[in-house]
């Protein structure tokens, strides 16, 4: 009996040796066929899945356990290299169609000289309502251009410390004056609306160049197609800017992280398409027409003025009030 538990004993231990033999031979060729990634997540599949990487923090602000987020490099790339395109362009085109039309048309002049009568074209009240808005808009548009090509420009030329202190004052005015442009936008809706709805006479006025590419003035009420354009650039376009504007001011009160990186793209966007309708609109009403600055200025024009460029609005005016034309006109200067 004893022989045969010693014999199914080695037959036992002669069965285990074999079974690690053979594991031991089998592991060489195991190893070479295993994938060290198929059971690895890879970053981009992490991306692709989660469009996060998002860890746990204790403080209250659970936004800054997001590490990584596809879209902030989107939002980067935007910021870096679509924006300063897209703005530049439209900036840098406004000047130069400024530039070239005064070289071409030259300055737009009172073709039948100036009167010795002028009319109130506007009042004490609007004219703030305009400068209010102007000079905020001015500045928004200077501190906003250093924030997206200041440290191309601006750096190379005052150095660091200066650019610092730059951007920190461009940084505060921007902030700040952003309320009394949003307040000059509203009171500009509420005061020109209704001079300001579009109707047929603009389509007459838009189809004979509103007298600038050519001689002779199509009729037009207070304002022309072409100041409705600016006035309805300014305000929706001016609105749009505000409010995504506010938006980065106060962040996460409205929306998320996606909501923020869209309202910057939108408010840079904006920003720089109304500044080249604006650049226009200056270069017209300064250097660009004879007569046209006195309306923001003193708010009395030149009667002939006024007619050439608003002859239903005149027509309409004095028969309404017709002490609303003084004497005492500027007469053009001897040439």
């Amino acid at each position: 009996m004893i022989p045969i538990l010693h014999r199914l004993r080695a037959a036992a231990a002669g069965l285990l040796l074999a079974a690690g033999l053979a594991t031991l031979a089998a592991a060489p060729a195991a190893a070479q066929s295993v994938n060290p990634t198929a059971s690895a997540v890879k970053e981009e599949q992490l991306l692709q899945e989660l469009q996060k990487a998002q860890g746990r923090v204790s403080i209250p602000d659970a936004k800054s356990g997001t590490l990584i987020q596809p879209q902030g490099r989107e939002w980067r790339a935007f910021h870096e290299e679509t924006l300063p395109k897209v703005a530049g362009a439209a900036i840098l085109g406004g000047l130069a169609l400024c530039v070239l039309f005064y070289l071409v048309r030259g300055k737009i002049r009172i073709d039948s000289g100036r009167s010795d009568r002028t009319i109130t074209r506007f009042g004490g009240f609007e004219r703030f309502v305009h400068w209010l808005t102007a000079s905020s808009f001015l500045v928004l548009a200077l501190s906003g251009l250093n924030v997206t090509f200041g440290k191309h420009l601006l750096l190379p030329i005052v150095g660091p410390q200066g650019f610092h202190i730059v951007s920190e004052m461009a940084k505060t005015a921007h902030n700040y004056l952003s309320f009394p442009f949003a307040l000059g936008v509203v009171l500009m809706l509420l005061i020109w609306i209704k001079d300001n709805i579009p109707n047929g006479t603009d389509l007459g006025w838009f189809a004979k160049g509103g007298g600038i590419l050519s001689k002779g003035h199509p009729p037009a009420g207070r304002f022309n197609g072409g100041q409705k354009v600016i006035f309805w650039t300014v305000v929706l376009g001016g609105g749009a800017i505000a409010a995504s504007g506010y938006m980065l001011m106060f962040p996460f009160y409205v929306t998320d992280m996606a909501g923020m990186q869209l309202s910057q793209m939108v408010h840079g966007i904006l920003a720089g398409v109304v500044t080249a309708v604006i650049i226009g609109h200056i270069y017209i009403g300064s250097v660009g027409m004879e007569g046209a600055f006195d309306a923001m200025g003193s708010g009395e024009v030149d009667l002939n003025w006024a007619r050439e460029h608003h002859s239903l609005w005149v027509e309409e005016i004095t028969r309404k009030d017709p002490t609303i034309v003084h004497p005492g006109g500027r007469m053009a200067p001897a040439e």
